[in-house]
């Protein structure tokens, strides 16, 4: 790898971590607005989403410069064309969001009777497999990223239990359903970024060892 390359991959890389990191912070704050049903965190979600437009704009534009200058090949060019489809992917992870952060208007004048799931747990779980995720591909660990796609079921069975406990609930509280049934949209948000984040592990994994890991059970 020449110098000039080495350097600008380093730079597509912080500019990487710098869209994930606002992700991840926009991830937390839109389930800590709907948690806390707290209207001013979801509007600073939803006028942050400009920001996350923006870096994966710049994203991409690096992603082509370093292409059209330097022709990597073989691990570098793997990885260019990761980053281009994990850019994607944070944008989307990004829309998302700002859906949760909605549904704190959604809650207003709605009382709950009981949470019927953690849902703190559930975004703990999404977050951490976003973060692991990122982390196979910065740090070139393709078990990490294995284990990323292994843990998409955990969170596919919590959005199982939150439908039969909001089915539950509804039964014996039917006032309650608007709020019950926004919250299981919640869960289906957070799955959707679960399944992101899978997304993101596999291609860190293409891009190490050279394998498309998609549609396949992983160990």
């Amino acid at each position: 790898m020449s110098v000039h390359l080495e350097r600008e991959i380093q730079k597509l890389k912080r500019k990487v971590l710098s869209l994930s990191a606002l992700v991840d912070e926009q991830l937390q704050t839109s389930v800590r607005a709907v948690v806390e049903r707290d209207e001013e965190q979801a509007t600073e979600v939803r006028e942050r989403d400009a920001e996350v437009d923006r870096l994966e704009v710049e994203v991409e534009e690096e992603c082509l410069k370093i292409l059209a200058l330097h022709q990597p090949v073989a691990i570098d060019l793997r990885f260019i064309i990761s980053v281009l489809k994990i850019n994607n992917d944070l944008e989307r992870i990004g829309d998302l969001t700002v859906n949760i952060s909605r549904k704190t208007l959604a809650f207003e004048g709605l009382l709950l009777v009981e949470l019927p799931f953690e849902l703190q747990d559930m975004s703990r779980k999404v977050q951490a497999m976003l973060r692991d995720a990122l982390d196979a591909l910065v740090n070139f660990d393709a078990g990490l990223g294995a284990e990323v796609c292994a843990r998409d079921n955990e969170v596919d069975a919590m959005k199982r239990t939150v439908r039969r406990e909001v089915e539950r609930v509804v039964c014996k509280h039917p006032e309650q359903a608007k709020s019950l049934l926004r919250l299981a949209a919640v869960t289906r948000n957070l799955e959707r970024i679960a399944d992101l984040a899978t997304n993101i592990a596999e291609d860190a994994i293409y891009m190490i060892e050279g394998k498309i890991v998609r549609h396949k059970d992983t160990e």
